[in-house]
């Protein structure tokens, strides 16, 4: 199936995807915003509040690579749908987001990539890694990398046009410390899989001019530093590879990523959140178009930020996840698991305001447990901005 071009479009509010929100505090009176928004306000010179936070969504997959678009068949859209949402590289999956993602996987290792992968020149190059499988059986070195979360894991592969075919695995730490790289001598089997054998591993850091040996005997691990690799899918683009290890293990990489999967990527590491989520405002501003929808349905949040502010109970819920509820007729909830099966439950009422802009009005509020509720005197006022 010929590829679809992903172009800026404007984004489809719905569950399971990222997009990312301003919120504009105007306060006539002393009031408490909803802990909901979990925000870090920022004082501008003009001292306007701008808190920011991340929520789940289905938006359209954009990105530009130069003056192109990263481009995928519908099968690979499908996968790619799949794992947005999907943070640890699949260690935080649920049951259900399991079963599509392997459902999707199925589909493409059926359908026909590239041909004797290992001999295209489209398997070489950097891969980053956005999903794998962690079977209890793998090997401590397949350990070390796959059940890091904090950091990006790439995957170089070079086989073609060199005497020292290799393949290697590597921890980025960030572009200022630098990374770990361990490498293996590789050898082609046949069309689909890769021998290789890990022999040597050094950290690479910025803050020095030389590699630091990173200490693992390889000799002494035997077998387990051997294995291979079966790609059972490659891309006709080049930008898509699905493999099955010795160990069991399926691993999904990736040449180029989209805005969603790097702003989920730097969710999960902690790291250049709010510079992920400027280049995918970015990219959708500059698509031209300029209105957008607050739509129904279940939000959950990902990430938010906000520094101290005058009211205690945003302070304290300061670093709390949520979720927030769109309902018809222009109700809005906020919901906050606060401890030991307690919620924070703020209702109100939302009117649109602007092409992107929201005017949010809270004024019923509870602790909620279980079957019972305790009202609390809280009421807040605030813009919110759809980005």
């Amino acid at each position: 199936m010929a590829p679809n071009p992903i172009s800026p479009t404007a984004p489809n509010l719905t569950n399971l995807s990222t997009i990312p929100f301003r919120l504009s505090n105007r306060r006539p009176q002393p009031t408490v915003s909803p802990p909901g928004t979990l925000r870090r306000l920022r004082n501008s010179s003009t001292t306007l509040n701008r808190p920011r936070f991340a929520l789940l969504d289905e938006q359209q997959q954009q990105q530009e690579e130069g003056q192109g678009l990263v481009s995928f068949t519908d099968e690979e859209k499908s996968l790619i749908e799949a794992l947005v949402g999907i943070q640890g590289r699949g260690r935080s999956a649920s049951p259900q987001q399991l079963t599509d993602v392997e459902r999707a996987v199925k589909v493409l290792e059926g359908l026909e990539g590239v041909a004797n992968p290992t001999s295209s020149s489209l398997i070489e190059g950097r891969w980053q890694l956005m999903f794998t499988t962690r079977p209890g059986t793998a090997s401590p070195i397949q350990r070390t990398f796959v059940g890091i979360d904090l950091f990006t894991v790439f995957q170089e592969v070079y086989l073609l046009r060199t005497n020292d075919p290799r393949v290697s695995n590597i921890v980025k730490f960030s572009d200022a410390i630098g990374e770990l790289k361990v490498e293996a001598a590789a050898s082609v089997k046949n069309g689909k899989r890769i021998l290789f054998q890990f022999d040597r591993a050094a950290f690479s850091f910025k803050f020095l001019p030389f590699k630091v040996p990173y200490p693992v005997p390889f000799r002494l691990l035997g077998d387990e530093a051997k294995g291979w690799l079966d790609t059972t899918y490659l891309s006709q683009s080049g930008n898509l590879r699905i493999s099955r290890g010795s160990k069991g293990t399926t691993f999904v990489l990736q040449k180029k990523t989209e805005p969603r999967q790097l702003l989920l990527s730097a969710i999960s590491t902690s790291k250049g959140v709010e510079e992920a989520i400027d280049k995918l405002v970015s990219l959708y501003q500059n698509s031209g178009k300029s209105e957008t929808e607050l739509q129904e349905g279940e939000w959950q949040m990902l990430w938010s930020s906000q520094s101290e502010t005058d009211s205690w109970i945003e302070n304290a819920a300061n670093g709390l996840m949520g979720t927030q509820i769109v309902k018809e007729k222009g109700e809005i909830k906020f919901l906050v698991d606060i401890l030991l099966g307690l919620k924070f439950s703020i209702t109100g009422t939302f009117v649109k305001s602007g092409s992107n802009t929201y005017d949010i009005n809270m004024d019923d509020a509870a602790i909620v447990g279980g079957g019972f509720g305790y009202p609390i005197e809280i009421e807040s006022k605030f813009k919110l901005e759809v980005l």
